[in-house]
């Protein structure tokens, strides 16, 4: 089976610094398979024979927590599931200089439709769909700045999910079913 591994927190603002070369190597001392990292914010796209999502999740934690001295939450999408994902974003929402769109990949804990009545976000500016999994924000580059989404930064909510701009989502799509 192919995994996308998205890592949270590691490379931001200078904070909790992650090597991707160190960390594509602490994946093939465990025994993972056609491992690759996609650029610095943590992704690493790997084959397994291992069964068990919730086992592999906490085996790959571990792992990175005793290469890297510091622990990492790790979550863990097929390329079926990003599919799935992405089959539900117009292609026209992409992330440029005149939109924004992330995904905001969600731990189990809070994966069900109501989380987007936990996000503030103003309808008037910005889209805000959930799909299994994530939630698929879109705004305008001239609105992101007036965007309440803004303020779950450092919330418990916050550390329960991950960000990724969706043109690396579709890229770590083509790298997960290649």
């Amino acid at each position: 089976m192919r995994y996308v591994a998205l890592l949270r927190g590691i490379n931001v603002g200078g904070k909790a610094k992650v090597d991707m070369k160190e960390l594509r190597t602490t994946f093939e001392r465990r025994g993972f398979e056609d491992v690759v990292t996609y650029i610095n914010s943590g992704n690493v796209v790997f084959s397994t024979g291992r069964a068990g999502r919730d086992v592999l999740g906490a085996r790959i934690e571990g792992a990175i927590a005793e290469d890297v001295g510091f622990p990492v939450a790790v979550t863990l999408r097929t390329g079926k599931e990003l599919a799935t994902l992405l089959d539900a974003v117009p292609s026209s929402w992409v992330n440029g200089s005149s939109m924004k769109c992330d995904v905001y990949f969600l731990w189990p804990e809070i994966d069900r439709p109501s989380i987007v009545d936990r996000l503030p976000h103003d309808p008037a500016i910005e889209d805000v769909r959930y799909v299994k999994g994530a939630v698929i924000r879109r705004v305008d580059r001239a609105d992101a700045a007036r965007s309440p989404m803004t303020r779950i930064v450092g919330t418990d909510l916050y550390r329960r999910l991950t960000a990724r701009n969706i043109n690396t989502v579709r890229t770590l799509h083509r790298l997960a079913t290649s």
